[in-house]
């Protein structure tokens, strides 16, 4: 599995903020946030009846984010996880690979949401802390546990309870990951800690940072000694006065989306902050490009399965979530995505298939690596705003 190829930049579902297009995406962040709270957005299950066709429709229809799936080597448009559900259920799946960006999908569907109207999708996946945000608003349907005894037996312990659903029913894990350090061997010695990576003069101009605000300004964070689950906003402050202490005097090249990775590859920068599946692919081709986890903390995410208010194949979704959380499944999909494999017995499965990634902490992670990741807590609208804006006047979105 490790000679397939995979064209970076691959994934471009953790870049919130980009180049040049910054500062309209934060306009347009700021606009979406500014409506959250108007009368009408929030729905309830009294307010927002979803009727569930799974019954007489064997059908449903799932938008997901570019190369996140497995893919026929051959054949690039088999998807053989996917074939072997509708094969085995009868269930046909429209499969769409149009979520690009949270903020923009956000955008594009709230007006159907916030009114109580279909978007016409079954299942979408969406990054946590804007799954957090739709839940809180109201906008996801309710799953029922007793239809996923495989996300019940399997679901790893430190993805179960989160903050927006205590009860595991309404996002379920697709993948997750982390975000840390990454640093090219061939172009300069190790960089472990994120005071190193800004300020060590050897490193000046040779360094990027992602746009994503929760994965930079989490590692700061941390490297100050503070827990981005739980922080003030006089620590946001003193960790974001370090990063501009980075930026003005020319540590920092740029920041980036995950088009970080050719210019690591090349050597064209030395080191950076990145995210863990990028890096395993990269590392597949040369090993002495390197992910680090400092030991102050790494940044955990997940991207996870909805179900939107007025989908009408719920029982169908059911059934297809549940599916990716049988072992075997859930092995053949971190094989080709390689990102943190969110299911136990997985490992065990991946032996079979694809040995030398059974023991890749990046896909299955030991407990001490979890244990010292954390995800950004959950912002309200306010927050949201008011940090966004800080952290783009500091990178210059």
């Amino acid at each position: 599995m490790r000679d397939r190829p995979h064209p970076l930049p691959r994934l471009p579902r953790r870049a919130l903020l980009r180049g040049a297009a910054g500062s309209a995406a934060l306009f347009a962040l700021t606009a979406a946030l500014s409506g959250c709270g108007t009368r009408g957005a929030r729905q309830t299950g009294a307010s927002c009846v979803s009727e569930d066709l799974s019954g007489t429709e064997k059908k449903l229809t799932f938008s997901n984010w570019p190369q996140y799936i497995d893919v026929d080597d051959k054949d690039g448009s088999k998807r053989p996880s996917l074939d072997a559900f509708q094969a085995r259920t009868g269930i046909q799946v429209t499969y769409t690979e149009d979520i690009n960006d949270n903020n923009e999908f956000f955008g594009k569907v709230r007006p159907q949401l916030s009114a109580c109207q279909s978007i016409g999708r079954d299942i979408i996946v969406l990054s946590d802390w804007m799954a957090a945000r739709v839940i809180g608003l109201g906008w996801v349907q309710r799953l029922d546990g007793a239809r996923l005894p495989n996300v019940g037996r399997n679901l790893l312990p430190s993805l179960r309870d989160r903050p927006y659903d205590r009860e595991n029913v309404l996002a379920i894990p697709w993948q997750s990951g982390l975000a840390g350090l990454a640093y090219n061997g061939n172009v300069t010695r190790p960089v472990q800690t994120v005071d190193e990576l800004l300020t060590r003069p050897d490193l000046k101009g040779r360094v990027t940072a992602l746009s994503e605000m929760r994965d930079t300004m989490g590692l700061l964070l941390q490297a100050g000694g503070h827990d981005p689950a739980n922080f003030t906003a006089d620590q946001f402050d003193e960790a974001l006065s370090k990063l501009k202490r980075a930026v003005d005097g020319g540590q920092i090249r740029r920041f980036t989306g995950n088009d970080y990775a050719p210019e690591l590859a090349k050597g064209d920068i030395a080191a950076c902050v990145a995210w863990s599946g990028d890096v395993i692919q990269l590392a597949a081709e040369d090993e002495r490009i390197r992910f680090v986890a400092p030991e102050s903390g790494a940044m955990l995410y997940s991207d996870n399965m909805l179900v939107p208010n007025r989908a009408t194949h719920r029982a169908n979704a059911e059934a297809l979530v549940d599916y990716y959380y049988e072992p075997a499944i859930a092995a053949q999909l971190a094989a080709y995505v390689n990102y943190i494999c969110p299911v136990q017995g997985a490992q065990a499965e991946m032996e079979k298939i694809a040995p030398e990634l059974a023991t890749n902490p990046l896909i299955f992670p030991d407990q001490a690596l979890l244990a010292r990741s954390t995800a950004f807590m959950p912002l309200d609208e306010a927050s949201e705003r008011a940090y966004e804006s800080k952290f783009q006047q500091v990178i210059g979105g």
